[in-house]
């Protein structure tokens, strides 16, 4: 799992929403936007300019279901990670929530360390799907369909197999020097000792693509005889409050 990933809660205890969202981004790891009715969350998790790497989402919410607004989701093309985050416990609600689309079910209460695992172990899965749609500096990058979507200027980006490649492996790589030499073994298979001239072409065809000025490259950016992607991460938030029901900041026995 690379960068921070940002988080959609869904439910309507404000105060567990609350506790939950500072306990998630004190380690920095997690970006986190709230939402505490089923109309709130359906207009933020399908806008086009926010963009979630998973939902926590809860079965009973004041103006409708968690279930519903899972399988809505799911229809109108949500392909992120749902992990149903709630206080019904009946096996049938267990199979109600994944039969909605939901990756995964826990129920209240919770430790905050299976939590956090399950999130990241969901996320990770997602990434190397082909449904995936992974942050690349101000673009939704689509590995499956080689492209790359920038909401600010609703402007669509097609790449080739390589370009993708390129970016894939770059992105894998967590904002970490890349060598071209690891370039050329990773994603052309050649062996080292090969001219890197085809990923130095590859590289400025790219940066063409996807700088608002190729000459001062912000996204792809030259380092340590190779490349890496620049990213952004939000200072982590200081937990201060006490933990209240639903949630245990304990780590698993």
């Amino acid at each position: 799992m690379t960068g921070q990933k940002h988080i959609l809660i869904v439910d309507d205890d404000r105060a567990l929403r609350q506790m939950l969202a500072a306990a998630l981004e004190a380690g920095g790891a997690f970006s986190v936007t709230e939402a505490g009715s089923v109309a709130e969350a359906a207009a933020t998790a399908l806008s086009r300019v926010q963009r979630f790497d998973a939902i926590l989402l809860d079965l009973a919410l004041p103006d409708g279901d968690g279930c519903e607004l899972c399988s809505r989701l799911r229809r109108n093309g949500v392909r992120m990670p749902i992990l149903m985050l709630t206080a019904a416990a009946d096996e049938d609600d267990v199979v109600r929530g994944l039969d909605a689309g939901a990756n995964d079910y826990m129920v209240k209460p919770f430790r905050f360390a299976e939590l956090t695992a399950r999130l990241r172990a969901q996320i990770r899965a997602h990434e190397t799907s082909e449904d995936a749609v992974l942050v690349v500096g101000p673009y939704h990058f689509r590995p499956g369909s080689r492209s790359l979507y920038d909401p600010a200027d609703n402007r669509r980006i097609r790449l080739t197999d390589k370009e993708a490649a390129v970016l894939k492996f770059l992105y894998r790589c967590a904002g970490k020097p890349v060598g071209r030499q690891v370039l050329l073994r990773e994603v052309w298979g050649y062996n080292s000792g090969a001219s890197t001239h085809t990923v130095e072409t590859h590289i400025y065809r790219l940066r063409r693509k996807i700088e608002r000025d190729p000459a001062i490259a912000r996204i792809l950016v030259n380092e340590e005889g190779g490349y890496r992607l620049a990213h952004d991460r939000r200072p982590g938030v200081i937990l201060s409050a006490r933990p209240r029901a639903g949630l245990e900041l304990a780590a698993s026995p």
